[in-house]
Parts: C-alpha cells; structure tokens; sequence
C-alpha cells in the first residue's frame, strides 16, 4: 500500500432537489487508521458510504480515495479495492452457492462463480475458511447458515481480492447479541492478517465500537458533528450533544456503553 491518504474529502456536499444530503465534509484518513462512523437514521451514513465508493458524485467539494481523485479514476476499478461488508449483502447472494463458492466469487466481484478461479485463488479461499473457522460448512449450501456463519462468509468473501480499504456497514443488524459479539471479536482478526485493509466501521450503535477503532467520526443530520481520536470524543458531554439527551458512559474491555 501507498503512502497515500485511504480518504481525503474537502468541502464535500451533495444535494437532491435543492437540499443537502450531506454538507461541508472534510474528512481525512491516514494509513493505518481504523475509524468508526456513528449516525442515528437519516443522518446520511449511507449516503457518504455511497460517495465515498463513487456510487454517487459530491455536488461540490472533491473526493479523493485511495489516491484516486474523482473525475480523473475510472471509478469501477477503484472498486476493485474496496471491500464491502453488510447483512443486506446476504439477501444478495445465490443461497444455493457453496460457501467455498460464495467466497471465491469475492475475486470477480461477482454475485455468483462464473469464472473459473486460479490455484492460487483456491489456495486463498482455504486460508480464509480455516482462518475463520468456517472449514466445517465448506461444502454447506449458504442458506443453510446462521446470521452469524453468513457474515462470516461474506467478510471473507470481501478479504479475497485483498482490498486496501474494508467497509462494514451495519454489519451487526441482525444478528443476537452472542453472534454480534463474535463477529465484532472477528473484526480484531481481521486486523492482524498480513497487508490488513484499513477498516470503516458503520453504525448507529456506540456499543459496536471495538478497540481496533481508534478513531470515531459522530455524522448527525448530514454534518460532521466531530470526529477525532475514539476515548477523546465518546465523552458524556459530547454524546449528551450529539444525541440531545442525558446519558453515561462508561468503558468495558475497550468498548464503551451507553446508559440513559
């Protein structure tokens, strides 16, 4: 990976029918950052999640991701490098695929195998399914998991064509609370595998954020509230304005909770 920044927005907006969507955004990411982004509903998650993929174009301000500034990359090779991550992915796939199918079809960002994969394609499919403990349910037709097993899949689906940048988005929607846990535990993994993608975490759940998140972007009503170092900005008097409400905070193991 380049030295480059993975993100660099600058007086970002983008506006529908004369009204903004998202506003003013100036948002960096360094190498080597992982960042969570926490919104309520509507306060434009997935909106940014869409312009920062290129699936939609800022009305004003420039986009540069992975080094590669909008309107000079060809943004469907971008894409090749941007892994994505979400429970609606699920109702995507072809239930009827292997799951060693599912994930082999992560190389050709394809929904469904169509290409006939390499050796060495096959090699990392291997290591991913013994990495994530998924060598029991190899051979298993996809509708035949769990919640959790399938976001399993599909995280490993996302690492086969070794992306530089991972997007999880929503990704515990769904799942109870003994899955959600195993899968914000997987995300640690996923950190410590070789030539690791910078992680975005997406969610309206402060609980979601793990200690692999050192840095928290707050988005509220299509704005940056703040955004900064993760224990620097998840304070009581800041969540207290960011959510207009009384509440606590307290840190478990790294995470922290909210009381009300």
């Amino acid at each position: 990976m380049s030295n480059s920044l993975i993100l660099d927005i600058k007086n970002a907006s983008l506006r529908f029918d004369g009204s903004y969507i998202l506003k003013n955004i100036n948002w960096k990411i360094k190498p080597g950052e992982n960042w969570a982004v926490i919104g309520l509903n509507g306060s434009g998650k997935t909106s940014l999640l869409k312009m920062i993929t290129g699936y939609l174009f800022p009305s004003e301000g420039e986009m540069t991701v992975l080094g590669k500034k909008f309107g000079r990359v060809d943004l469907r090779e971008l894409r090749k490098s941007i892994g994505w991550v979400s429970s609606s992915l699920q109702e995507a796939l072809y239930t009827m695929d292997t799951v060693e199918e599912i994930i082999l079809s992560g190389k050709f960002a394809s929904i469904g195998l169509y290409e006939k994969p390499l050796e060495e394609d096959i090699i990392k499919a291997a290591g991913l399914i013994e990495q994530f403990e998924l060598s029991d349910f190899k051979d298993r037709m996809y509708y035949t998991l769990s919640q959790g097993e399938k976001q399993k899949v599909i995280v490993a689906r996302a690492l086969m064509c070794s992306p530089e940048l991972l997007i999880l988005d929503e990704p515990c929607t769904g799942l109870d609370i003994f899955a959600r846990e195993n899968f914000l535990s997987l995300i640690t993994q996923i950190t410590e595998i070789i030539n690791a993608p910078t992680l975005l975490y997406v969610s309206h759940h402060v609980e979601e954020i793990v200690p692999v998140f050192q840095y928290t972007l707050l988005l509220q009503n299509g704005k940056i509230h703040s955004a900064g170092r993760t224990r620097d900005l998840l304070t009581e008097s800041n969540l207290r304005n960011f959510y207009g409400r009384e509440m606590r905070i307290d840190w478990e193991n790294g995470h922290p909770r909210i009381k009300l």
